[in-house]
């Protein structure tokens, strides 16, 4: 294996490794995609990109998906004995499709998931997280992971705010707009008495009853 690759032209080098290391984080990526797999470091990547929401063109599983048919097609056009400028820009091409794909693919998973029975007016009061940075003042929109209906959601979201929200800001959704935007304003974690107090809260309880 090590001779077969020793003895390969550089440009084939360099389309052999992006390849074979894009298609193993890619069939990782995807697995961990479809299955519910712990991506939450996938997820911080692409919000270091600071992708923007809804239809998310550049992302790291986008990416990925780039190099990967990158590489192959690459491969392929030198083993069609095509010329290097035009192995290039065809493997090049052949990438920004498998993103445009990717991101499409992702995008209307999300909004099937978001969409059925979902009200969105219910997410009025609910307290959650920023998942994607939004821009101070409705600049930038992003998104929020919140409870609504009883299911941990990540939707579209905007704020008042004179300054931006970044990933990780505690929130509460304050208003929605008519097409299902979430107005969102920085706030704290709601505080949860502790079991010592719960059992303080009723023995107190208790005793006016006996009283």
């Amino acid at each position: 294996m090590a001779d077969w690759y020793s003895n390969l032209e550089f440009l084939s080098k360099v389309y052999w490794l992006v390849a074979i290391i894009g298609s193993l984080i890619f069939t990782v990526v995807m697995i961990m995609a479809f299955t519910g797999g712990d991506a939450d470091g996938i997820e911080d990547l692409d919000t270091d990109m600071d992708a923007s929401a809804g239809f998310q063109f550049i992302s790291f599983k986008n990416l990925v998906g780039f190099f990967t048919i990158f590489g192959w097609s690459g491969i392929a056009c030198i083993d069609a004995g095509l010329s290097t400028p035009i192995t290039i820009i065809i493997s090049i091409i052949c990438g920004l499709l498998m993103m445009v794909i990717m991101a499409a693919l992702f995008y209307f998973i999300s909004k099937l998931a978001d969409s059925g029975t979902l009200n969105y007016k219910n997410a009025i009061d609910a307290v959650g997280e920023v998942y994607l940075t939004i821009g101070a003042d409705r600049s930038r929109m992003g998104k929020v992971s919140v409870s609504v209906q009883g299911t941990m959601r990540e939707l579209d979201a905007l704020t008042d705010s004179l300054t931006e929200l970044k990933s990780g800001t505690i929130i509460k959704v304050v208003d929605v707009t008519s097409n299902g935007i979430l107005i969102v304003d920085q706030t704290r974690k709601p505080i949860e008495a502790s079991n010592a107090q719960h059992e303080q809260l009723e023995s107190g309880d208790n005793h006016l009853l006996n009283n």
